[in-house]
């Protein structure tokens, strides 16, 4: 019998906390389950690229008010604080709509609710070109909020009840993936758009309203959550899913274990703090806000600024600087996608925290120089994003749709997105008031000590969950109950 961990949330640090799968539990790896055959294949690749199109509009309006913002502040005339406004108005409707994605989804299903992220992704990119001032643009950005906190939760939450376990985290990553590709896309049209004129920045929100239409039609052609079916008790239309997705013979034996995971679960919100789920909970929290306060975002956000501000770079060449920060990341989370699932979640959280800290030390460094070079400091800021890309950017999201049982899945991953919102939310409304206090050096100081801590903490408290189902992930916790 596992040892039973005891304590309250000091538990999550204590000298136990380290776990191994093949130490610590008797639960059958599921390394071994067979290969879809190549149609089935496809049509699960199809299904997460659908899923993860939601993922492109995510990244795409949070990362394109980096390019905006050299426009927008002119031309809406701006303060320090007024720029900090503009900047996180998005993500307040990100913690807002992240907060309530779970109780949807669980309510309305996962697919419905991603239609309707989908429709809030359309019409906010066209209300947020047309504002007169910075009121309107907050509600405009709001709006888009909305769909960014509903996509964060429910894309890689649809994408993981519908992978199988061999290949769950390289599909979980796709959405990661279309993130950053969003990320890229972003910067490639602001570049593209820059010429337009003071008015630019308009054109550039406009734009992701194409792809939001693309992601509203292709969400018609694809199922809905087999593990949704099976909790609302639509048995049938479950197996018809994982029939079509996994093949009749390990159908069955998927739904046996749903049907098991479903029973033994109350489904109240509450459960979440029960002594069985405080520790994944816990550790949930913990990533969620660490990979945010670590601060990748002040680059992905307020990059063409520093570069403009700090470097003292033109406006057509920091925005020219944010496509080669958009490449790389993109690069990157290719190579993510392709290890995850042979290196494991926790080695590539710890690789990737510990070259954020090393990236952020130097890059303070540099901008403590009395003369600061752009080729230094770009090369920095590409390392660091490199080493957000290779683990915690895509590590986090699969750990968190991994972690919890089905019936509380949405609404634990929905609390941990709010709280990552939130932290992104503070990040974005201090960065500037905190390179104006303590200059750039001491801002990205701050975030090298976060950095290390994360990597600690992934060490002492995260255990393995590559080649496990969600039923045996679920099981290890119960496990481990006071």
């Amino acid at each position: 019998m596992p040892r039973v961990y005891r304590g309250e949330a000091a538990t999550l640090y204590n000298s136990h906390a380290t776990l191994n799968w093949s130490q610590e539990t008797d639960l059958p790896a599921t390394d071994n389950i067979p290969a879809p055959a190549a149609a089935r294949s496809a049509y699960i690749y199809w299904i997460a690229g659908v899923a993860a199109t939601a993922g492109l509009l995510f990244g795409f309006d949070i990362a394109v008010i980096n390019g905006a913002l050299v426009f927008l502040r002119q031309q809406l005339h701006l303060t320090e604080f007024g720029t900090e406004i503009a900047a996180s108005s998005l993500l307040l409707g990100c913690a807002a709509g992240a907060g309530i994605a779970g109780w949807l989804s669980d309510r309305f299903g996962r697919r419905r609710v991603l239609l309707l992220a989908a429709a809030l992704f359309g019409v906010s990119s066209l209300a947020a070109a047309l504002p007169r001032n910075l009121n309107e643009f907050v509600a405009a950005r709001l709006l888009a909020g909305l769909a960014t906190g509903i996509a964060s939760v429910l894309a890689p939450l649809y994408i993981s009840e519908n992978a199988p376990a061999g290949i769950r985290g390289r599909l979980v990553t796709f959405d990661q993936l279309a993130i950053v590709a969003g990320i890229l896309l972003s910067y490639v049209v602001n570049w593209s758009l820059a010429g337009l004129g003071p008015s630019s920045w308009r054109w550039m929100f406009a734009a992701a309203a194409v792809p939001a239409a693309g992601l509203g039609l292709a969400l018609l052609f694809v199922p809905e959550s087999a593990r949704w079916l099976v909790k609302e008790g639509r048995r049938g239309e479950a197996l018809a899913v994982l029939t079509q997705l996994q093949g009749a013979q390990q159908a069955g034996r998927e739904l046996a274990e749903i049907e098991q995971a479903v029973r033994e679960e109350a489904g109240s919100f509450w459960e979440l703090f029960s002594p069985g789920l405080r520790r994944p909970l816990g550790l949930a929290l913990a990533l969620a806000v660490l990979q945010q306060i670590t601060g990748v975002n002040t680059v992905f956000y307020y990059g063409s600024l520093i570069f403009q501000d700090q470097v003292k770079s033109s406006s057509s060449a920091a925005l020219g600087l944010d496509v080669y920060i958009g490449l790389v990341n993109l690069l990157v989370t290719l190579v993510a996608i392709w290890v995850i699932d042979r290196l494991g979640r926790k080695p590539l959280l710890m690789l990737s925290s510990g070259g954020m800290a090393v990236c952020l030390l130097f890059l303070g460094l540099e901008f403590h120089a009395p003369k600061v070079s752009v080729l230094p400091v770009l090369l920095l800021m590409l390392a660091y994003v490199a080493s957000f890309g290779i683990g915690l950017g895509p590590g986090v999201w699969v750990v968190l749709s991994e972690l919890f049982p089905t019936r509380l899945r949405g609404r634990a991953m929905g609390l941990a997105t709010v709280c990552l919102w939130l932290a992104s939310l503070l990040l974005t409304l201090t960065f500037l008031s905190l390179v104006s206090a303590l200059g750039p050096a001491g801002a990205f100081w701050i975030y090298a000590g976060l950095s290390l801590f994360t990597c600690w903490l992934v060490w002492r408290g995260l255990p393995e969950t590559k080649a496990r189902s969600l039923e045996q992930i679920e099981q290890f916790w119960k496990t481990r109950r006071r």
